[in-house]
C-alpha cells in the first residue's frame, strides 16, 4: 500500500508539472516572454551607436583640444576634429550633446547619457579601472609652477610633499590625483570642477597656493597675459607624462577597437601631426605617438 502510495505521488508530481510547462509554453506563445535566464542583454554601446550610425559625445571645455564658439556654439579643437574624422571613416556621425564636469564624466557614461567623453582624459589607472579608454592620441607631459623665483622646489620636487606647502588643483582633475598620489602630505587647494585651468595660476600668483600641475599649453598661455609670474621647474623633465584619450563606458572592447584602429589611421596619414601644428603654439608643446616600426636602411642589417 506504502509503495503503491508513493507512486501515486510521483505520477500526480509529474503531472501537474507537465501542466505548469504546457501553460507556460502557451503564455510564451501569446506574449513572446522567455524566461529571465535566457533573456537577451541590452545591446551594448557599440551595438547602439553602429546601429544609429551616431556618437554621442559630451565634452568639457579645454583648449586646444575643445573649444567652443561663444556666437555659434560651434566646438573646434585636436579633439572634436579627431574624433569627427575618426567617426566619419567609421560611417558615423558625432552629436555633441552636453558640457560635463571632470566628477561627474563617469556617471554620465555608467547611466548611458552619452556614449563617450569627447574631450581628452589622461590615463590613469582609476579611470582603467571605471571605464574604457581610447588610445592615446597624443601625450602631455605635465609641468611644475610655482611664482617667479621660488627656488625652494628646484632640483628637489619631493619638497613639495609637505603639510606646508598648497597645490592648486580642480575637483576631479588629473592634477589633483598627482596632488594626492604623490604628494599627499601636501595640502591641496580646491577649486570647483567646470573652473579654466588659468585658475590654478592664479592661485599661485596670488600667493593663495604654492603650487600648480598643469600641461605647458596652458602655462604658455597664462604667461602670455601675465609675463614673468609663473615658471616651470620641470620643462625638461614633467612630473608626468600622460597620454591624452577618449574615454567610453566599461566593458566596451568592440567600440574601443574601432575607434582606436580610426585613430591608429589618423596617426599614420598624418592628420593628427597636422591639427597639433596648426593648434600647437609652440613645437612639441604636445608629444606626438611614435610610429609602431622601423624603416631598416638598406646594408644597416
Amino acid at each position: 500500500m506504502r509503495k503503491n502510495s508513493v507512486i501515486g505521488l510521483m505520477l500526480m508530481f509529474v503531472g501537474v508539472m507537465a501542466m505548469l510547462t504546457m501553460s507556460w509554453s502557451c503564455t510564451e506563445a501569446k506574449t513572446g516572454a522567455t524566461p529571465s535566464s535566457v533573456r537577451h542583454a541590452p545591446p551594448s554601446v557599440y551595438e547602439r551607436v553602429a546601429a544609429s550610425k551616431v556618437l554621442r559625445a559630451a565634452y568639457i571645455s579645454y583648449p586646444p583640444a575643445v573649444m567652443r564658439d561663444a556666437q555659434t556654439g560651434t566646438l573646434s579643437g585636436t579633439f572634436v576634429e579627431t574624433i569627427e574624422q575618426a567617426a566619419k571613416n567609421l560611417g558615423w556621425t558625432v552629436k555633441w550633446t552636453e558640457e560635463v564636469g571632470w566628477g561627474a564624466q563617469v556617471e554620465g557614461l555608467q547611466t548611458d547619457r552619452y556614449d563617450i567623453v569627447g574631450s581628452p582624459v589622461w590615463a590613469n589607472p582609476t579611470r582603467a579601472r571605471l571605464t574604457t579608454l581610447s588610445r592615446p592620441v597624443y601625450y602631455s607631459g605635465i609641468g611644475i609652477y610655482v611664482r617667479k623665483g621660488d627656488r625652494r622646489f628646484a632640483g628637489r620636487t619631493t619638497a613639495i610633499n609637505s603639510g606646508s606647502v598648497r597645490i592648486a588643483t580642480i575637483d576631479g582633475e588629473t592634477a589633483d590625483l598627482i596632488a594626492r598620489t604623490q604628494f599627499p602630505a601636501a595640502q591641496r587647494v580646491s577649486l570647483p570642477q567646470l573652473s579654466d585651468i588659468s585658475e590654478m595660476f592664479l592661485q599661485v600668483t596670488t600667493g593663495k597656493a604654492d603650487v600648480a600641475f598643469a600641461e605647458p599649453y596652458f602655462g604658455t598661455a597664462f604667461l602670455a597675459a601675465n609675463p614673468g609670474s609663473v615658471t616651470n621647474i620641470a620643462d625638461t623633465a614633467p612630473i608626468k607624462t600622460l597620454g591624452n584619450c577618449y574615454m567610453m563606458k566599461a566593458g566596451e572592447p568592440q567600440l574601443k577597437q574601432a575607434l582606436d584602429v580610426a585613430i591608429e589611421d589618423l596617426q599614420n596619414s598624418g592628420f593628427i601631426d597636422r591639427l597639433l601644428d596648426k593648434y600647437e603654439p609652440s613645437p612639441n608643446t604636445f608629444y606626438r605617438v611614435a610610429q609602431p616600426y622601423r624603416i631598416v636602411q638598406t646594408g644597416t642589417r
